[in-house]
C-alpha cells in the first residue's frame, strides 16, 4: 500500500527537548516502522500544499494524520480535498492531539471537545474488543508510564466501535481507540502520542499502527450511484 504520514512538525523543530526525543520528527518514528510493508511518504504542515498535492493524495491508500498546536493553519480547500478522499476509499488515521484537527472534525460534525491534563499520568489502554483486527498480536492491555491524559466526555459521534477505554493514574478514562465509516472510507481515532513523550517508539502503539493501517485500507466495494436513474427494466403504462 502507499501510506501518506502527515505530520505538523512544529513542536519538534521548536521545542529542543521535544527534538531530542524525535530528531526527525514524529513522522519519521512511524515511516520507519511501516516502511518494511508498505510505501511510505511523509509530508509536513510548512511544505507547498502542505505536502498534499492531488497527485500525492490520489495515490494515497492511506494518511496518518498528526498535528497540535497549528490545526488553524491549514488550508481549508486541503481540508476538503482529504475529505473528499476519505468519501471515496482512502483510509484515514488520526492520533492523538489530531482529534481538534479541521479533518476530523469536519468528518465528525462536532466539537470534538475533551478534558485534558499533562503531568506524566500512567496509562492503561484496555481492549475492549478482542475480535477486532486493530487488537491482533497484542495483550489485554498496553501501558505506558507516562502519558498526556485525554478523559471523558469526548464529544464525537457514537463509534462504530470501540476497540480501546484508557485509564488514566488520575482517574479519568477515555474512549482511545474508535473507527468510524464514511462515505467508502475508514477511520480510525487512536489517542496516545503527545510529542514530549516517546510513545511512538513503543512496540504495541506500533503495532496498533500497523494494524490500523491494514485495517483501513481501501478495497474493492461496489461504487454507489445516485440522482436520476434509468429503469432496468421496461416500465408498463397502467
Amino acid at each position: 500500500m502507499n501510506i501518506t504520514i502527515w505530520n505538523e512538525y512544529r513542536h519538534e523543530q521548536e521545542n529542543e527537548t521535544i527534538k531530542q526525543i524525535y530528531p526527525d520528527g514524529i513522522h519519521q518514528v512511524i515511516a520507519d516502522c511501516l516502511s518494511s510493508e508498505h510505501n511510505v511518504s511523509t509530508a509536513t504542515l510548512d511544505e507547498p500544499e502542505h505536502g498534499l498535492t492531488d497527485e500525492r493524495l490520489n495515490k494515497t491508500d492511506v494518511l496518518i494524520w498528526w498535528g497540535h498546536k497549528a490545526h488553524d493553519e491549514v488550508n481549508d480547500e486541503v481540508v476538503e480535498k482529504v475529505r473528499q478522499r476519505v468519501l471515496q476509499g482512502m483510509g484515514l488515521i488520526v492520533l492523538h492531539s489530531g482529534h481538534f484537527s479541521k479533518i476530523f472534525k469536519s468528518l465528525m460534525g462536532t466539537s470534538c471537545d475533551l478534558k485534558w491534563r499533562e503531568s506524566d499520568d500512567k496509562e492503561r489502554l484496555w481492549v475492549v474488543d478482542p475480535t477486532h483486527p486493530i487488537t491482533e498480536s497484542l495483550p489485554s492491555y498496553i501501558e505506558l508510564t507516562q502519558e498526556e491524559m485525554y478523559g471523558e466526555h469526548f464529544d464525537i459521534p457514537t463509534p462504530d466501535e470501540t476497540i480501546f477505554i484508557s485509564w488514566f493514574e488520575g482517574g479519568e478514562v477515555f474512549r482511545s481507540g474508535v473507527t468510524y465509516k464514511r462515505g467508502k472510507g475508514k477511520v480510525f481515532y487512536f489517542r496516545p502520542g503527545h510529542e514530549s513523550y516517546p510513545t511512538y517508539y513503543h512496540p504495541q502503539i506500533q503495532q496498533v499502527i500497523k494494524n490500523g493501517v491494514n485495517w483501513a485500507r481501501p478495497i474493492e466495494t461496489p461504487t454507489p450511484e445516485y440522482g436520476n436513474a434509468r429503469p432496468l427494466e421496461t416500465i408498463k403504462k397502467k
